[in-house]
């Protein structure tokens, strides 16, 4: 027997973010914030995420406002950077992953850290004003957190921080908010990843649902 399912398209999007605000405590979020942390949820597939993800005061409209006014997106992965729709951009912003750049092999030797952490180091002429998206990897986050340390390292708008899993996630996120050296989002715990990231870029980027 042939299954039976929804094939509409437009009903299953409706459907969805209909079940997730019916199914979801939002109201500790405002507007703009609810606009992306549904977004976030629905990537995720679990309404159970909700608690964990928080957004500095400001977030989204700073993270928006840099969007708006042309500024990169800088992702720590593939996964991140090629998630991001480039259609919902406002102003054909330059979507940005170093990661596979000549030479990181080798800059992560020197340094004694992961390349992941060693790409950052290629961001320093994109950063100022920037949107920073880390969605994988925790020593990126926390190299950033380093570089920021440093009074001349130039400084993004805003930074999403949502690496995933069980070494070093947690820690490098909570270190990002009790820091906050620009407005922030975090998904706490060892929960986030390369699909919740980008989920929050596009919402911010379009004003989507």
């Amino acid at each position: 027997m042939p299954y039976d399912y929804e094939t509409d398209g437009a009903a299953i999007y409706a459907q969805s973010f209909a079940m997730i605000r019916a199914e979801t405590n939002l109201a500790r979020f405002d507007a703009d914030e609810e606009q992306v942390a549904v977004r976030m949820i629905h990537a995720a597939g679990m309404v159970g995420l909700a608690p964990h993800i928080r957004f500095s005061p400001g977030f989204v409209a700073v993270a928006r406002a840099a969007l708006e006014g042309g500024a990169p997106i800088l992702c720590d992965a593939r996964m991140v950077s090629e998630g991001v729709t480039r259609a919902r951009l406002p102003a054909g912003n330059a979507v940005i992953c170093t990661l596979q750049a000549n030479g990181i092999a080798a800059r992560a030797a020197a340094m004694g850290n992961t390349r992941s952490a060693a790409a950052l180091e290629l961001w320093r002429p994109h950063l100022a004003g920037a949107l920073v998206a880390i969605g994988n990897a925790p020593t990126a986050l926390f190299h950033l957190l380093n570089m920021l340390e440093d009074p001349s390292c130039p400084r993004p708008a805003a930074i999403i921080g949502c690496p995933v899993g069980f070494v070093g996630a947690a820690e490098s996120k909570e270190a990002l908010w009790q820091a906050q050296p620009v407005p922030c989002c975090i998904v706490e715990g060892r929960l986030g990843g390369s699909a919740i990231t980008v989920a929050a870029i596009n919402a911010i980027a379009s004003r989507a649902e």
